[in-house]
C-alpha cells in the first residue's frame, strides 16, 4: 500500500479508496488534489525533481510502477518522429542500427542520461528526416483511418446481429404468450377431455422446440473479421496470407547430424542400461519445464562421443595441400 500513495500529501489508497494517481512526464506521482492545488496559481514544478510541469501533462497513472508509465510516455513521444519501417532501410543490419539507437535514447531519458545531448540527438534526426517524418506520419494515418473504418464495419454488423437475436427472443416470448392463451381457453370453452387437450398442445410445442432447434444454413462468408472483403484491394499489410494451391507451405524434414564418433543409446536404454545411477535426480521445477535425468545424461553422452572418430587429414591428398 505504501507504493500507492501520493508523495506530496501521504494519503494512501487504504485511507482513501477513491484515490486517483496522476503521472507526469518527469515520472513522479501525484494525486488529482494535489494536482489542482499545484497549478493553482497557473504553473508549477514537481516537488521531487522541480521539473516545471504542465496541467494538461498529467495523466491518469495505469501502472502500479511510475517509471513504467514514464517510459511509456517517452516511447510514444519519439516513435512519433522514430517512425521509419523496415522497407526504409537498405539492409535488415541499418534497420536493426536504427531501432537500437531508438533502445538508447528511450533509455537515456527514462534515466536521465545526458539529457542535453539526446535531446540535440532528437532534433537534429527531425531536422535531417523532416521529408521522411512527415511521409510515413501520412501513410501511418491512412491505414489507421482504414482500420477504424474496418473496425467500425464490424461494429455495426455486430449491433445489428444483436439486434436480430433480441428480435427473434421477443418474438419468441410472444409465441409463448399465444400458446399459453390458446391453450386456457381451449380449456375453458372446448367439450375435449382436458388431459388429450394438454397432451395436444405439448406434442405440438415438442415438435416447435425440435424444429428450433435446426439450426438455418450460415449465410455465404464474403469478408474477414476485420470487415476486409474478399477480393477487395487494401494494405498488404492486411491481407490473409495466400494459400498455395502446389502444396504445403513447410515439410519437415528431420535433421541428420554428423558426430564422427560412435552413436550413443537411445533414450528408452539411458535408464534400463545404468546409466542414471550415479546422476542426481531431477527436481519438481525441473521436471515442470521438461527436464528429466536421462534427458541430461543423453545429451552428456552425446557430447562425449562427439567427435572420437574425427580424422584431420581426411580427405586431404597425400604429400598435403
Amino acid at each position: 500500500m505504501d507504493d500507492q500513495a501520493c508523495p506530496r500529501c501521504k494519503t494512501t489508497k487504504y485511507r482513501n479508496p477513491s484515490l486517483k494517481l496522476m503521472v507526469n512526464v518527469c515520472g513522479h506521482t501525484l494525486c488529482e488534489s494535489c494536482v489542482d492545488l499545484l497549478f493553482l496559481k497557473g504553473s508549477g514544478a514537481c516537488p521531487e525533481c522541480m521539473v516545471p510541469l504542465r496541467r494538461n501533462n498529467f495523466r491518469v497513472q495505469l501502472f502500479e510502477d511510475p517509471m513504467v508509465e514514464k517510459e511509456v510516455d517517452i516511447r510514444r513521444r519519439i516513435l512519433r518522429d522514430y517512425n521509419k519501417r523496415e522497407e526504409d532501410f537498405e539492409s535488415l543490419e541499418e534497420y536493426n542500427d536504427y531501432l537500437e539507437e531508438i533502445e538508447d535514447i528511450v533509455y537515456n531519458l527514462c534515466n536521465n542520461i545526458e539529457i542535453i545531448e539526446t535531446n540535440k540527438r532528437i532534433e537534429a534526426y527531425k531536422r535531417d528526416n523532416r521529408e521522411v517524418i512527415q511521409r510515413n506520419k501520412t501513410r501511418v494515418g491512412r491505414d489507421e483511418h482504414a482500420l477504424e473504418e474496418m473496425l467500425e464495419l464490424e461494429r455495426v454488423q455486430e449491433e445489428a446481429r444483436k439486434k436480430e437475436l433480441e428480435e427473434l427472443e421477443n418474438e419468441h416470448k410472444k409465441k409463448k404468450a399465444r400458446d399459453k392463451q390458446a391453450l386456457i381457453e381451449e380449456l375453458m370453452y372446448s367439450g375435449k377431455d382436458a388431459a388429450q387437450i394438454v397432451t395436444e398442445f405439448a406434442e405440438k410445442a415438442e415438435k416447435q422446440r425440435a424444429e428450433e432447434k435446426q439450426l438455418p444454413p450460415p449465410k455465404p462468408a464474403n469478408e474477414f473479421s476485420t470487415g476486409i472483403k474478399f477480393g477487395q484491394t487494401a494494405d498488404p499489410t492486411l491481407l490473409p496470407v495466400p494459400k498455395s494451391e502446389e502444396g504445403p507451405l513447410f515439410v519437415y524434414e528431420p535433421l541428420i547430424a554428423v558426430t564422427d564418433g560412435p552413436d550413443p543409446p537411445e533414450t528408452s536404454d539411458i535408464e534400463s542400461m545404468g546409466y542414471t545411477s550415479h546422476i542426481r535426480s531431477e527436481t519438481p521445477q525441473e521436471n515442470a519445464g521438461g527436464f528429466t535425468s536421462a534427458l541430461a545424461c543423453e545429451r552428456a553422452l552425446q557430447e562425449a562421443l562427439q567427435g572420437l572418430y574425427y580424422t584431420p587429414n581426411a580427405g586431404v591428398p597425400a604429400g598435403g595441400i
